[in-house]
């Protein structure tokens, strides 16, 4: 049962249109075919996205999930989802990162719901346990109600360097009561060099998750103001929404969609319109590498579904920093 205060204007997307990724290697070995890595699973009974979906729905209402998937796995993605209610799925004819997918969808949504609140999910992350994930999402989507010109990111403190990630660098404490910490954002790094990386992991920098609460009206002013291109095309799809020529508007942007990143792009311009809300109590990891995902699995003590063989190096396990105690549910 989703909570009271979720309400009926809480809508959640998830980004899982990517393809190709660093983990493709060891996914052709283990499984013999090239399968983006949201479609598998690397522990228990449900892939990423099916994971990311069921833990999107605790918040919101089945019918206000959106998928945005590539046009070429929609059957992976709809047998995989199958079951899981009235999740709607939005396929791009093409992938133009990430950006284009969060708008194509906003879009969609604005025009169901003007005044929507979004979740915007990642589908290939990792996060245990999930009920301390999903207050802080809670808190986020709070915030958002307090400061509604405001994107609220979560971010995370780093137990080790790790040169693939972004920070955020937080300013001034908004709230520093003893459950949550939440802080305006000074800046933002992108594609770090190991001095960089060093140096933000001194001052008390963030890894910035990529998962965010904005009402849908503060995200498309943010839109306007980085990538006008973009949401030029955005306001030609709106008109169009719910006629019998979406789905042609549709491939017709794609065929010259920009391809803005969404932390480079729109993020690092526009630090003065995020708040960040400090992740604790929570294992977080992005499972973009092979070796990742299995020093993670092995963190918290699960076997992965693949052959360690299939890893290259070998797979040598980490020094288990936080929360040696910690058991994945088997599902």
């Amino acid at each position: 049962m989703n909570p009271a205060w979720a309400g009926k204007r809480l809508w959640s997307i998830i980004l899982a249109g990517g393809e190709e990724s660093r983990v493709g290697s060891l996914i052709r070995c283990w499984l013999g075919r090239p399968t983006p890595k949201q479609y598998c699973t690397f522990v228990g009974t449900r892939s990423l996205l099916q994971r990311t979906v069921d833990r999107a729905a605790k918040l919101s209402e089945w019918e206000h999930i959106v998928a945005v998937i590539s046009r070429g796995y929609e059957p992976e993605a709809r047998s995989q989802l199958n079951g899981r209610a009235e999740c709607m799925l939005l396929a791009q004819p093409t992938h133009a990162k990430t950006t284009a997918a969060l708008y194509v969808s906003l879009t969609s949504i604005r025009a169901r719901d003007p005044q929507a609140t979004v979740v915007v999910y990642p589908s290939d992350h990792f996060v245990y346990p999930e009920s301390r994930f999903l207050q802080l999402v809670q808190r986020a989507v709070w915030t958002v109600e307090w400061l509604p010109d405001r994107l609220v990111l979560l971010g995370i403190a780093p137990d080790h360097l790790q040169l693939d990630y972004g920070w955020i660098r937080p300013g001034e404490k908004l709230d520093t009561s003893n459950n949550y910490r939440i802080s305006a954002v000074r800046s933002f790094l992108e594609h770090p060099t190991v001095a960089q990386d060093d140096a933000a992991l001194a001052e008390g920098a963030l890894w910035n998750t990529n998962v965010f609460a904005a009402k849908a009206t503060a995200l498309w002013e943010v839109g306007w103001r980085c990538c006008p291109a973009l949401m030029e095309r955005c306001e030609h799809l709106a008109k169009q929404i719910g006629t019998s020529k979406e789905a042609g508007t549709l491939d017709a942007l794609y065929q010259d969609m920009p391809a803005y990143d969404f932390s480079s792009d729109i993020l690092q311009l526009v630090p003065d319109r995020m708040v960040v809300v400090e992740m604790t109590g929570v294992l977080w990891s992005d499972w973009n590498t092979p070796e990742r995902i299995a020093h993670m699995l092995h963190r918290i003590g699960r076997q992965p579904a693949f052959p360690l063989t299939c890893l290259t190096p070998p797979f040598a396990p980490l020094p288990v920093a936080l929360a040696e105690d910690s058991v994945l549910p088997a599902g």
